[in-house]
């Protein structure tokens, strides 16, 4: 994914860490077990089964953990579902992972996660919060680390939506989804601001119903900012829908019938259909 944004206050490294953990947790839980039919069920990710998004997450750790990006049987840059260098990076790992069996890329897939699991439980404070090119742009290594916690979770409801086993709301209640909402919350003034172009004096709020219930709070004022409230005035465009499927807009996945797709909007509803339409930033 891909936005300009400031660097982020210093996130807590238990916390963030804990999620990534239970993120990879669960992703092993749902395909532990499954039959090989099940690991080649296509998911809502143009050209990947469920056995290519885990493939695809073996790759971004192997990768952050120190491997090259391997080669390819072919010329990546020519399918149709890969659109710039990163996913042309991700296509390189999934191409190169296919061929095997669910089991063994499980086994695969704990081995990886387990030497980064050692190697950020061991990375000192500073470094944890060092300045670091995220896929955020600059931030910190804390702030990329919460950007893997979105993208981890965000694969692991891909999953469930292939094998239909979608999350319950207490799942979605939990610590990894309040994580998720952290980090598109700070991504949410550039949408409104520079995709949305919300103009000078826009009071955007977007509220979130359901287990991942939040609202998110957006001022133009030079610049369209992140704020915790409006104090004594009132919004000027009120955009009202489903946590889960806000994940999924903004994330380009399609709606899911399990919830509401109702997408409400409020007030200036011009500038309310700018912003839902620019929405999807995630790459």
């Amino acid at each position: 994914m891909t936005c300009p944004s400031r660097p982020v206050a210093v996130l807590d490294k238990f916390d963030v860490l804990s999620g990534l953990f239970e993120s990879w947790a669960a992703i092993d839980r749902l395909v532990a077990g499954l039959s090989e039919p099940r690991w080649q069920a296509p998911t809502s990710l143009p050209g990947w089964c469920v056995y290519d998004v885990v493939a695809h997450i073996i790759g971004t750790e192997s990768m952050l953990g120190g491997a090259p990006t391997p080669g390819s049987d072919v010329d990546v840059a020519t399918l149709g579902h890969v659109r710039n260098g990163v996913a042309e990076m991700n296509e390189c790992w999934v191409r190169h992972l296919r061929g095997g069996t669910g089991a063994d890329l499980l086994t695969r897939f704990r081995a990886v996660t387990g030497e980064r699991r050692s190697m950020l439980e061991a990375m000192s404070e500073a470094d944890w919060n060092a300045p670091a090119m995220t896929p955020a742009g600059q931030a910190t290594y804390g702030r990329f680390m919460r950007i893997r916690v979105f993208d981890c979770w965000m694969h692991e409801q891909d999953i469930r939506e292939a094998i239909l086993r979608p999350s319950s709301d207490e799942e979605l209640s939990g610590p990894e989804p309040r994580l998720v909402l952290d980090e598109m919350a700070a991504t949410m003034g550039f949408v409104v601001g520079k995709l949305g172009k919300a103009p000078a004096g826009s009071r955007v709020a977007i509220e979130l119903t359901g287990p991942m219930a939040r609202t998110i709070c957006i001022a133009v004022d030079g610049r369209a900012a992140v704020v915790d409230d409006f104090g004594a005035a009132q919004p000027t465009v009120t955009i009202r829908t489903d946590g889960l499927q806000f994940t999924r807009i903004c994330g380009g996945r399609p709606l899911t019938a399990a919830r509401s797709s109702a997408i409400d909007i409020e007030g200036d509803t011009e500038v309310g259909d700018r912003i839902v339409e620019h929405l999807n930033y995630v790459m």
